[in-house]
């Protein structure tokens, strides 16, 4: 541990609670769906130029697929800390008109102000305060709320050198640290079946959307409520005229995993499936999209936490597990210390009511620039740079799972 703050780093953020406001306003006029190139593009140049005002120094832009990305590597030294968060977000273009932004009565409104674009402004204020910034590096991805498609790379290799990551998205409720996330796996179930007229000769068909029933009834009994396992069936589709035996049908299937046990277990599971209806086949396409982040790889970033809250004069800090992933399980995967659920608190991600409580994001940001300022200081080990202690052990091995590879689409046939 470095030099311990003291509660008057709250009251310079206080000072300023105005402009971190104001600055969270103007990136929340910018709206930024993540299924527009054209739009996402727009917000990354706001960001730039927010981010650029407030740390002095403007970033490298990274263009992957159309997708518009933001890196400050700040100082001479390479990556310590990793600062992580997105501008991307779920809220199509004209929500504004339905939802502007607004601040009253210590509540601050519109799309995206809490997943995550107050996180964003947080960090720019955040590290902007550092008496050293040397080693701090902020990357702001435009996809994560599509699974980081094409950040993804970006993000591992941004993550690979530093000592911590520590993740902008909002908090959890009451202000608590997400120390648990589950992991992601994201599946097509396709099944091939044989067209035949439905009125005239059905018994020449191989009904696809009999196959597709059999198929759903089977995944949803692949969750384990007990161990904290979802597995859901979400979009459906199958036919095309009701007076046709429909040859093909899809649908998708939405996993949430505790472990990396539990998402090696579904994965096996949902593609060992057997098709049910004779002349049918079913192909599997997808698989793990993010591995859980798991305690062990956030409890010391935590405990750091804990010790500066306190020292800021902060109520005692709250950790949780949550359901929902973010790019803190792509940091997690690679075995670098990550902490999730530093950004804004309040409430209403992805729902009409989303907001962020004025009155926090004094104490948020004297938080996360503390802890930026201790890791700095005494940074943790990274799997990745620093060699084994044990020097029978493997290089880069650590008790974090790695992520499992998606295995290829398997095709199967009727049970005999």
């Amino acid at each position: 541990m470095g030099v311990l703050p003291s509660p008057e780093l709250v009251e310079r953020f206080r000072a300023v609670t105005d402009a971190i406001v104001a600055d969270i306003g103007t990136l929340v006029g910018c709206e930024s769906p993540s299924a527009d190139p054209a739009a996402v593009t727009r917000s990354a140049d706001v960001v730039a130029e927010v981010g650029t005002a407030v740390l002095g120094a403007a970033p490298i832009r990274v263009e992957r697929d159309g997708c518009a990305h933001l890196v400050w590597r700040l100082g001479n030294a390479a990556t310590r800390v990793l600062l992580l968060g997105h501008h991307d977000t779920v809220w199509p273009l004209g929500t504004l008109e339905r939802h502007p932004s607004t601040t009253h009565d210590g509540v601050l409104r519109g799309p995206g102000c809490f997943d995550m674009k107050a996180g964003l402004v947080m960090a720019f204020h955040a590290v902007a305060a550092l008496p050293e910034r040397d080693g701090v590096t902020i990357l702001v991805t435009g996809d994560e709320e599509v699974g980081s498609p094409t950040s993804r790379g970006l993000i591992e290799d941004e993550a690979r050198g530093a000592r911590a990551v520590l993740v902008l998205e909002a908090a959890a409720d009451d202000g608590a640290l997400k120390t648990e996330r589950k992991g992601v796996s994201l599946y097509t179930v396709r099944v091939h079946g044989r067209a035949a007229h439905a009125g005239l000769a059905p018994q020449d068909g191989a009904n696809a959307t009999v196959e597709l029933a059999h198929q759903v009834l089977a995944i949803t009994e692949l969750a384990d409520p007990v161990a904290g396992t979802t597995v859901t069936p979400t979009l459906l589709a199958a036919g095309t005229t009701t007076n046709t035996v429909p040859a093909l049908g899809e649908v998708r299937v939405d996993v949430r995993v505790p472990s990396a046990a539990e998402q090696q277990r579904v994965d096996a599971a949902i593609r060992g499936l057997p098709a049910r209806t004779p002349g049918t086949t079913v192909v599997v396409d997808g698989g793990p999209n993010r591995v859980p982040l798991e305690a062990g790889v956030s409890t010391a970033l935590f405990d750091r936490a804990a010790r500066l809250a306190d020292a800021l004069g902060s109520p005692p800090l709250r950790r949780v597990a949550v359901g929902g992933a973010s790019d803190g399980n792509i940091t997690a995967a690679l075995g670098v210390p990550t902490l999730d659920g530093l950004g804004a608190a309040g409430g209403g991600a992805h729902a009409d009511d989303e907001h962020v409580l004025v009155a926090e994001l004094a104490p948020r940001t004297a938080l996360l620039s503390a802890l930026v300022a201790d890791l700095l200081a005494d940074p943790p080990t990274n799997p990745h740079t620093d060699p084994p202690t044990d020097p029978s052990a493997e290089p880069g091995v650590t008790g974090v799972p790695s992520a499992p590879t998606s295995a290829t689409a398997r095709t199967r046939g009727p049970r005999p």
